[in-house]
């Protein structure tokens, strides 16, 4: 998708158009922020058909290199759904020049943003390297378009097919997780190429074949079905002879036939019921309209915009603020080739009446069909959507980044600078155009669908039971979250050496912003760096409080002072604000995390003044209205019951009061939303309470980073922060002194009937705090499980095939820091993939310490990987912000490189040691208990069961 924001949005909600606040009146044009975006570049072509565009931008020492092949499930036949994102899986498993795993390549030579994704119309791979190993991807990704076949072999292709399965089952576990099949499905016939998701059905899945496979990549891997772009630190004239060295020997391959496919229309309305473990029903109006080239596809964006998907849409303002008949509500476009998407819905607020809420529902759609959106909200629609694109050009690669934009644009309609014609149809929209799309396009008979709080239909399992989905219509499929048999197949001629891996040629240095520091006249720091990639300016107003700082009977009170923040002013309504931020193209938000609540700007360098002043007035003075509170309070209420029905959620729920006690500022939910007790308790009082003594001017910092200067910047920052006189006393520090449980080795096993998959999270709190040295300890965590190349991902992934990704982590803190393993697995696995991990770390710390080739590998890709890790403006705002609260000097990630060549094995394995002691873990399983419990039993470790009605109650869940 060529549109950065379309995957946002998705999770957007929205409000009817207020009378918009003065202040905002004096926005920068909408035309003035169409021309900041360019992505100017070179296109070539090999004589095999290989397209190759290359965008030089000189800011950092790193190239994108992204290469797309025009194949997605679209080109899948009946009975072989889900293969193209199999095939994707299978071409990081090795080539004939490259064996191994792909990701043991990309780490030594310090890739970032990397990953592989596979989508209706397309799949592709990405990774940005530093320029001085440009030549190492490039080996990389021929000798996968080019020498591939020989290496797939049965045996990779039988794990690829597991943990395919088990992405499936992860996403299929999911609340609201088997919608997107019924709505393709449903929406688009059989014989249409969008009928089926890209992760395609288990059983086909199961069957597919190394022939099936190598037949697959024949059809479909050409270099004339291919476009390769880098962007960065190169030009074309010194592209050219290396792509032309790397790539120009592949043969042509075959010519993939073109598919034709009209956008299709029920015959009827159709409307469909679902049962599910959800915490209320939602509601969904869906249609398919046309697809991304067609200029209506850009009105009907504008449309949905309007409607349900800007903070300031009708929708929001009307279901949401007003009537509050709904807990949550969006709408969108997401734009393929033969068709798009259009998707509303609406979370029914608990005990409500859907079929009122429904009825509401399609009488504001009618009307809005009727008379269309106003020159405002397209105007607003226009401003916020293309300042996210300014955002975006500061990265080269990635997910979204400016290699996508040119490769979307060339292999969707031919045209790699599509992407600008796209702004500029947003930009000279017209109410009319809109409103004439909507009534062409969303008259037609439409798909219903309602989820409703019940039980779900067993889950259909194969019969050999091998092996947040991807791989559906809503969202591309990942690589990653992120013998006998074999058949020879003749690889093209090689007129270029391939026998040695062209290793990366230096080093690159990190280049890390100086940080310069000033104090305001009442005392707040600020802390400033410079970067002038983009005209766009972040700030950070940083309070030490956090939802550690919830006393232990209220919370949930910092998630939802936080949240008040933005619904309302002593001078701006909550519609104001959103309004304000759109026209302004502005994003402010406020958030808390463990140790920290947050209230951030990210604003276009014209409208910086102007953004500042609503920053200020949302920070400053909230109106904490009780209408709005209680709203608040409903919506805080709903996502601890959504957080109860979804496995993560309950984990994260679950597992920080048995580690850290109930009392510790670290013992509470981990989502920082509190217990439905403590949350139905507080009073206005107490969020007001909380803000005047916790958003404290004596608590605060200020980070700023951007395209502007400590000079112009302070005087900005003084006005509007700098006479910011406090109302009450500041809270006192946090108590971390409470002491800490016992740890405990036994297993708390949560049952979740009819569950396609069971979640395994382990834990321990260690003896180190935030602000100690943990580099030497993080780095064999890395090795361990921090890492895909990790031993136990490795292990239950690669190797078993039992899970889609399985991670351990230290995470940060300010106090006292916990060790986490995380591992969703296929049920029938559970217990055998809760001894792998016992065993692993036992191994770890014993028999099978960090090898010489662990070492050298995890340092040389730290180190290579540092200038790709602060590209963006928002890498180092948050690096400034961890180095405050863990005691660091700024200039620390400009020590990280030494720092990293100076570990040993010996100090890794020791950190290790010292730090995890397996004997101390804890288990928690949530699971199907029928299936699982007899599985854990046979580890030995005690079990103690909690029933899915004992989880979901309020009375047990603040035990």
């Amino acid at each position: 998708m060529i549109r950065k924001l379309t995957l946002a949005l998705m999770m957007s909600g929205s409000v009817l158009a207020a009378q918009t606040p003065a202040f905002a009146q004096s926005a920068a044009p909408v035309s003035k922020l169409v021309d900041a975006v360019n992505i100017p570049h070179e296109k070539f072509t090999l004589d095999n058909g290989l397209t190759v565009l290359v965008h030089e931008d000189r800011k950092a020492p790193i190239v994108a290199v992204s290469i797309w092949y025009g194949v997605g499930s679209k080109n899948e036949p009946k009975g072989k759904t889900g293969y193209a994102h199999l095939f994707e899986h299978i071409m990081f498993n090795g080539s004939e020049n490259a064996p191994g795993d792909y990701f043991e390549y990309t780490k030594k030579i310090g890739a970032t943003d990397l990953n592989g994704t596979t989508w209706l119309d397309r799949t592709n791979y990405f990774q940005t390297v530093p320029t001085t190993a440009l030549e190492s991807a490039l080996f990389l990704e021929s000798d996968r378009m080019g020498f591939l076949l020989n290496a797939v072999t049965k045996e990779k292709l039988d794990n690829q097919i597991g943990v395919v399965s088990n992405e499936k089952r992860q996403g299929d576990n999911q609340p609201f997780g088997l919608v997107d099949y019924k709505r393709s499905e449903t929406l688009f016939p059989v014989g249409h190429p969008y009928h089926h998701d890209t992760i395609g059905s288990l059983e086909d899945l199961s069957a597919a074949s190394l022939d099936d496979m190598k037949n697959w990549f024949i059809d479909h891997y050409g270099p004339n079905n291919a476009i390769l772009v880098l962007a960065g630190d190169i030009n074309a004239a010194q592209a050219k002879p290396l792509v032309e060295k790397w790539f120009g020997s592949i043969k042509r391959g075959k010519q993939v036939a073109p598919v034709n496919a009209p956008v299709p229309t029920l015959e009827k309305d159709v409307k469909i019921v679902m049962k599910d473990k959800v915490p209320t029903t939602r509601i969904y109006r869906n249609w398919v309209v046309p697809g991304l080239a067609d200029p209506d596809a850009n009105s009907l964006f504008i449309a949905m915009s309007a409607l349900g998907g800007l903070s300031s849409s009708r929708l929001d303002n009307i279901l949401v603020r007003q009537e509050q008949s709904v807990v949550g509500v969006s709408a969108y476009l997401i734009p393929f080739v033969h068709g798009s998407l259009v998707n509303i819905q609406a979370d029914v607020k608990p005990g409500g009446d859907a079929d009122a809420v429904a009825k509401r529902l399609d009488e504001i759609l009618a009307d809005y069909i009727k008379t269309g959106p106003t020159a405002e909200e397209v105007q607003r629609v226009a401003a916020s959507n293309i300042a996210q694109q300014i955002d975006g050009l500061e990265q080269v690669g990635g997910f979204g980044g400016k290699a996508v934009a040119l490769a979307a644009g060339e292999l969707y309609v031919g045209d790699s600078s599509f992407y600008k014609k796209e702004l500029e149809r947003l930009a000279s929209a017209k109410p009319e155009t809109v409103k004439a799309a909507m009534q062409k396009w969303l008259t037609r008979p439409v798909l219903e669908i309602r989820v409703e709080p019940g039980e779900r239909e067993a889950y259909k399992e194969v019969a050999a039971g091998s092996g947040s989905r991807t791989g559906t219509l809503t969202a591309p499929a990942f690589y990653a979250p992120p013998g006998a048999d074999d058949v020879s197949v003749s690889a093209p001629v090689a007129f270029q050496d391939r026998s040695k891996f062209p290793e990366p040629t230096s080093t690159p240095a990190l280049d890390f912003p100086s940080v310069e520091e000033t104090t305001l006249s009442n005392g707040i720091k600020v802390f400033f760096a410079r970067r002038a990639a983009v005209p766009t300016v972040r700030v950070a107003v940083s309070f030490n409080a956090g939802y550690a700082a919830d006393p232990a009977d209220k919370r949930g009170v910092a998630s939802m002072m936080s949240t008040m923040l933005m619904e309302g002013t002593t001078s701006l309504t909550s519609t104001q604000i959103a309004e304000t931020e759109e026209k302004l193209g502005a994003d402010v938000s406020v958030g808390s995390s463990l140790d920290r609540t947050v209230a951030s700007l990210r604003a276009v360098k014209p409208n910086l003044g102007l953004s500042l002043d609503l920053l200020a007035d949302v920070i400053k003075n909230p109106a904490f209205a009780t209408k709005e509170l209680e709203r608040v309070r409903v919506q805080q209420l709903t996502r601890i019951k959504s957080e109860n029905n979804q496995p993560q959620g309950i984990a994260v729920r679950r597992l920080p009061p048995l580690l850290y006690g109930a009392a510790h500022p670290y013992g509470g939910p981990q989502t920082g939303s509190g217990y439905a007790e403590t949350v139905a308790t507080i009073s206005r009082a107490d969020v007001s309470n909380f803000h005047q003594s916790w958003m404290h001017p004596s608590k605060a910092e200020i980070f700023v980073v951007g395209d502007t200067s400590l000079k112009e910047i302070k005087p900005m920052l003084e006005q509007r922060f700098g006479k910011w006189k406090p109302e009450a006393a500041a809270a006192p520090a946090k108590n971390f002194a409470v002491a800490l449980p016992a740890p405990e080795s036994k297993i708390l096993l949560i049952d979740r009937p009819n569950s396609p998959q069971s979640l395994v999270l382990a834990g321990l709190v260690l003896d180190a705090k935030g602000s100690d040295d943990l580099l030497t300890l993080r780095a064999a965590n890395e090795i361990f499980g921090g890492d895909f190349l990790s031993r136990i991902n490795m292990d239950l992934r690669e190797t078993k095939g039992w899970s889609y990704g399985v991670r351990s982590q230290i995470n940060g803190a300010e106090d006292r820091v916990p060790f986490y393993m995380f591992a969703p697995v296929q049920t029938n696995q559970t217990g055998p993939s809760v001894k792998v991990l016992i065993d692993q770390l036992k191994d770890f710390n014993g028999a099978k310490p960090v090898t010489a080739a662990e070492l050298e590998k995890t340092i040389k890709g730290n180190v290579l990987k540092l200038p790709g890790n602060f590209e963006q403006s928002s890498a180092v705002l948050g690096q400034m912000q961890a180095d405050r609260l863990n005691q660091r000097p700024f200039n620390y990630a400009e020590t990280l490189a030494g720092r990293y060549n100076a570990l040993t094995a010996q100090a890794l394995n020791d950190a290790m040691r010292v730090k995890v002691d397996p004997s101390k873990v804890t288990w928690l399983v949530v699971g199907d208990a029928a299936k699982v419990k007899p599985q854990l039993e046979a580890l030995g470790l005690p079990i103690e069961m909690v029933t899915e009605a004992a989880n979901t109650s309020a009375s047990n869940n603040a035990k």
